[in-house]
């Protein structure tokens, strides 16, 4: 997750003209997070619903919770580019608010994934749940890679790479719903996707953590 750590060492890594152009790239991958997630996020969970896929609607709302991440990252990047610094007490609030919606979304799947286990309830297959998290194993590691190659260039600059640390999670559960939705559509037990949905809830309590507490994951 994000920090409310200044960028260390990015000044030195760069001159001010390489670090502005760096900055406004950094800008841009955060915006594009932004706008792919929401539209993920919108097409997963309508999909999820329509077939009762609880793994599927999770996976859909923690887009939704990557994309007020990226709003955070693209909020200091600006600032930075208008030569201020944001108030850190708000934005420590604001990633407390990231927690809390990460919580909310590990209690959802958790809750609902017992429920289906126990009233063995089978849903439906979602072809077009497979089509956008195949699309999202895509675009995910090639922007994960993006945005640690910016992060490096300017100095290991902490805020990229939490970002980047952030993108190659949402790859990690973008892997586990698409092997459960495939081995369900294969073999049709029910039972797979609460517990792919029960892998979503572990990363979302984890990342709901690494907020709550301000750490920064920057490791692969």
């Amino acid at each position: 997750m994000t920090s409310p750590d200044h960028h260390d060492d990015a000044a030195g890594a760069a001159g001010p003209e390489q670090t502005e152009r760096l900055t406004k790239r950094g800008l841009r991958l955060a915006q594009f997070t932004i706008g792919y997630n929401v539209l993920e996020g919108v097409v997963a969970v309508s999909a999820g619903l329509t077939a009762g896929l609880v793994s599927l609607v999770g996976f859909g709302l923690d887009s939704g919770i990557e994309s007020i991440s990226a709003i955070i990252v693209a909020f200091r990047l600006s600032a930075r580019l208008r030569g201020g610094e944001p108030d850190e007490d708000k934005e420590r609030l604001a990633l407390r608010g990231v927690a809390v919606t990460f919580f909310l979304l590990a209690a959802y799947v958790t809750i609902v994934g017992i429920r289906d286990l126990l009233a063995g309830e089978k849903p439906d297959t979602s072809t077009v749940g497979i089509v956008i998290l195949v699309l999202s194993l895509i675009v995910m590691p090639w922007l994960a890679w993006a945005k640690t190659r910016v992060g490096r260039a300017l100095g290991n600059d902490r805020l990229i790479l939490a970002d980047a640390a952030e993108t190659r999670i949402c790859v990690l559960l973008s892997a586990s719903t698409l092997l459960g939705l495939v081995a369900f559509t294969l073999t049709g037990h029910a039972w797979l996707d609460p517990v792919a949905g029960f892998v979503i809830a572990v990363f979302a309590i984890r990342e709901g953590r690494e907020a709550w507490e301000g750490e920064l994951v920057e490791e692969d």
